[in-house]
């Protein structure tokens, strides 16, 4: 599927960025382009894979001369670039706005002005009935994809929602495990928190399965387990040897939530279930408000959102289970 084509990958030197740069590079591409503002991650990673088809790019989503310089003669975009820190979204909205939603149209516009075969956004759960900046911004980036794949004809535009990814920047994994190995006490702000738990790879074959089957406007969420915080602990806590580390509750942080959502009522209604997936079809509707409202859905009123507290859950078992298949955390096991 991937012979021949340039790809570019947006903000490519983050851990999603990588993990698809990895498994892209285990194909036939010709190139794959990568486009960050850190050029110190930038020469790191081209020591650290020293392959001919990776092509560096100083540049910022938020200048559309940069991304419009970039995605010239491009095939493919994953655009995984973003502010995804919920304490720094909350206090710098502004700088949300101007990388998670107006970056986002500038790499819009400048796949379709360059006709780009297929555009995949990288969304999150938080997206879904937002309550913080961050989510709120990532909604926002949903409707602006939504809303230009509306218009495009050549290039197709889609996304795809996770929950949380471990080991991924941002996961609060790896800083139990730092906490526990340095003997501090792991700073929980709300034991009962439930979080969708899904690996690396995982996410990445969703992003796969985006390219590979998405017709225009459609967003993609993975059917995935969940687990809460205190399950989390207890499982790290066997996994270093350590039952009795204690626990320190901070309380919830600025734009946090209890239970994170993947699909609203409104979306589990009309979704389709492909496989490991759901597919939330693109919204054809126009400002002819009439024809949509005059009468209600009898499906809508009975269905529920999809959300970390009503999905499957694992146990202290299969939550160590699961870790153990993540690269980063591996040398744990021995």
């Amino acid at each position: 599927m991937y012979k021949d084509l340039i790809i570019l990958i947006t903000g490519g030197t983050g851990s999603f960025g990588n993990a698809v740069l990895r498994k892209f590079l285990k194909t036939n591409v010709k190139e794959i382009r990568i486009l960050s503002r850190d050029e110190k991650k930038q020469e790191d990673m081209r020591i650290s894979f020293q392959d001919s088809r990776i092509k560096f790019y100083i540049g910022d989503v938020r200048d559309l001369r940069s991304v419009d310089n970039v995605c010239q003669g491009v095939d493919l975009i994953f655009h995984a670039a973003a502010l995804k820190q919920v304490p720094s979204c909350e206090f710098y909205p502004i700088e949300a706005v101007k990388t998670n939603i107006l970056g986002t149209e500038n790499i819009l516009d400048a796949a379709i002005e360059n006709k780009v075969k297929k555009v995949v956004c990288l969304s999150t759960d938080k997206a879904v009935n937002p309550i913080n900046a961050m989510g709120l911004s990532k909604s926002l980036m949903e409707k602006v994809a939504v809303a230009k794949s509306r218009n495009s004809k050549k290039t197709i535009i889609n996304a795809t929602r996770y929950g949380n990814v471990i080991g991924s920047r941002g996961s609060v994994i790896p800083l139990f495990i730092e906490q526990i190995l340095n003997n501090k006490p792991m700073t929980i702000t709300n034991l009962k928190m439930t979080r969708f738990m899904m690996t690396l790879d995982e996410a990445v074959n969703l992003v796969l399965f985006a390219f590979k089957n998405g017709k225009q406007g459609e967003i993609f969420v993975p059917i995935t387990p969940a687990t809460d915080i205190a399950t989390i602990a207890k499982a790290l806590k066997i996994i270093l040897k350590k039952p009795n580390h204690p626990i320190k509750n901070i309380g919830t942080r600025h734009g946090e939530k209890i239970h994170e959502t993947l699909l609203s009522r409104e979306e589990k209604a009309i979704s389709i279930k492909r496989g490991n997936y759901y597919c939330i079809p693109k919204d054809k509707r126009d400002l002819n408000y009439e024809k949509y409202f005059k009468v209600g859905k009898q499906k809508l009123s009975s269905s529920e959102e999809y959300n970390s507290f009503n999905a499957k859950k694992l146990n202290i078992k299969h939550t160590i289970e699961l870790l153990s298949y993540v690269d980063e955390f591996k040398k744990y096991f021995n």
